[in-house]
């Protein structure tokens, strides 16, 4: 088996390469470490693919640009068939795309139709996995009622809207007649251009819009990174600033083994050109104050957080991912590791990097 995955020094890329190590298969990687350009000396990637290259001599990574079209379809000629593509490289902040919307389409629709096209022309019997976004919603999930309890939003169970229900947002959700942000727009395009080649071409095409996909080797920042970086905060005492909303705002988290294990179904009976909601559902869901509250009560971590009324622009204020569409088609697929866990396994590892 010959796996390509790019942003192979990201979350999601460094576990799909270590799961596929595992199963005895080719790995190459994909990362030329623009995290660090994204976030400073926080966001270096570089730690994570010395340790795969160290793991395994099946392993080994390409520092390409996915935005030049030429050097992307030259690694598909050389390389030759991929039995599975995993493209997870991306600029994954809202805010900072804001800053630089030229590199952050470029980065995100132009290179993913980079690797859409090379993946057509060189690879069109294997499979093609796409990383987007619940950003590809925008602001939509917040036109629901909600209901203020005193540490989260919920969804009124009275005014639910079409693509919301109580087990979360679906696929139904509308893309239109919202805020996206500069980020959620250009992987809205990316998004709907991996749907096309799938079905336009007959290529097997998995579209995966994430929610929060978190992990203890996640490189979070202040602008990416919900709660790793809060966890990151509580363990070195920074400071850290709550986002308006009082704080309630509602994520659900998805552990990284968890989600390359959702890959891994995919790949086994692979379909053409079809978009999967992919988070920690409703039981993995949690607030800020909740975070806050469980770090300092089960971990005797206290946080140093101030609050700030001005929420950020597009954010969602109550969100978890309503995956029945794709538990229906992979019944064998379940969430294996709770948020508590998640949390336990991240102050462990940042103590370790202490």
């Amino acid at each position: 088996m010959k796996v390509l995955v790019t942003g192979s020094g990201g979350l999601i890329g460094y576990e799909s390469c270590n799961f596929f190590l595992q199963k005895n298969a080719e790995v190459v990687g994909v990362d030329n470490n623009m995290r660090r350009y994204f976030f400073g000396e926080k966001g270096d990637t570089t730690g994570n693919i010395t340790y795969l290259e160290s793991l395994s001599k099946k392993f080994r990574n390409i520092k390409l640009d996915i935005r030049n079209r030429n050097d992307v379809l030259k690694l598909f000629e050389k390389e030759g068939h991929f039995d599975l593509i995993i493209h997870t490289a991306a600029q994954p902040s809202h805010d900072w795309a804001a800053k630089e919307p030229f590199t952050d389409f470029d980065v995100n629709a132009v290179g993913t139709l980079n690797m859409l096209e090379s993946f057509r022309l060189y690879s069109p019997k294997g499979v093609f996995i796409f990383t987007s976004t619940n950003k590809v919603y925008g602001d939509a999930p917040n036109k629901v009622n909600l209901i203020e309890q005193k540490t989260r939003w919920k969804y009124d169970n009275k005014q639910i809207m079409s693509g919301i229900s109580l087990n979360g947002v679906s696929e139904q959700m509308t893309i239109d007649d919202s805020t996206h942000s500069v980020f959620g727009a250009s992987k809205v395009a990316a998004d709907v251009m991996a749907q096309e080649y799938g079905r336009y071409f007959n290529l097997n095409v998995g579209v995966f819009r994430g929610g929060c996909l978190t992990g203890p080797q996640h490189s979070a920042v202040e602008l990416h990174g919900f709660l790793a970086y809060i966890v990151d905060c509580a363990v070195t005492g920074k400071p850290y600033t709550i986002f308006g909303y009082k704080g309630k705002q509602v994520r659900d988290q998805i552990h990284s083994r968890d989600v390359v294990a959702v890959f891994y179904e995919f790949y086994k009976n692979p379909k053409q050109g079809v978009a999967y909601n992919l988070g920690g559902c409703k039981e993995n869901s949690i607030s800020i104050l909740e975070v806050i509250d469980l770090l300092d009560k089960d971990f005797g971590l206290k946080l140093n957080y101030t609050y700030s009324e001005t929420n950020r622009i597009g954010d969602h204020i109550c969100y978890y991912s309503d995956m029945s569409k794709f538990k229906k088609d992979y019944p064998n697929w379940k969430i294996t590791i709770p948020v508590k866990e998640i949390i336990k396994e991240m102050i462990e590892w940042k103590n370790r990097k202490r």
